[in-house]
């Protein structure tokens, strides 16, 4: 095969990756009932007039399955992280003890999961597009390759290493949702 395929298809194959970690991390956001501080990664806090993400304020531990607990470095930054999380709108309500800040996971209702499996879905459909828009990009570059003196055959043969690129990525969505669907209704 070219060099300048082979180069591409590299290329294509690491965007793909990073369209399936990110797809990943999306996933992980959405809470499947159990307490992970990953839920938590999106929550910035005013931190002396700068948005630092919690984590790097706080301790964000899980004692026990359904229960988070935020413990600040700065006991002054308590009232900022209960805002903060109020305002994210996680729908996870902060009881502030003075200490510590416990962020207490109710359990899911049928409905609530039926609504996080429509979630995981949109999100994995979201990746599948980002993995077959890295496709047509490859695609494109691998057509202009033709100006460059590389034949028919090896354009044809790059598209076809494409494809597989993309089919392996798909499938690893693929398996990505269904592991998170299957989490999520797990009672």
């Amino acid at each position: 095969m070219d060099e300048l395929i082979a180069l591409q298809l590299e290329d294509s194959a690491a965007e793909m990756a990073k369209a399936v970690a990110h797809t990943e991390s999306e996933l992980t956001k959405i809470r499947a009932g159990k307490a992970m501080p990953s839920m938590l990664d999106g929550i910035y806090v005013d931190y002396y007039g700068t948005a630092t993400p919690l984590a790097q304020i706080s301790n964000v531990n899980t004692p026990d399955a359904r229960t988070l607990t935020i413990q600040p470095w700065e006991k002054n930054m308590l009232s900022a992280i209960e805002k903060a999380i109020l305002d994210a709108n996680i729908g996870l309500t902060p009881q502030n003890d003075g200490n510590v800040i416990r962020l207490i996971i109710p359990p899911l209702t049928e409905e609530r999961r039926r609504d996080l499996v429509k979630k995981v879905k949109e999100e994995a459909e979201k990746g599948r597009v980002t993995v077959r828009n890295l496709r047509k990009d490859a695609n494109d570059g691998i057509k202009k390759l033709k100006n460059d003196g590389v034949s028919e055959d090896e354009i044809k043969a790059g598209e076809a290493e494409v494809q597989k690129l993309t089919d392996k990525y798909i499938a690893a969505v693929d398996r990505l949702a269904e592991a998170k669907e299957k989490d999520i209704m797990t009672v």
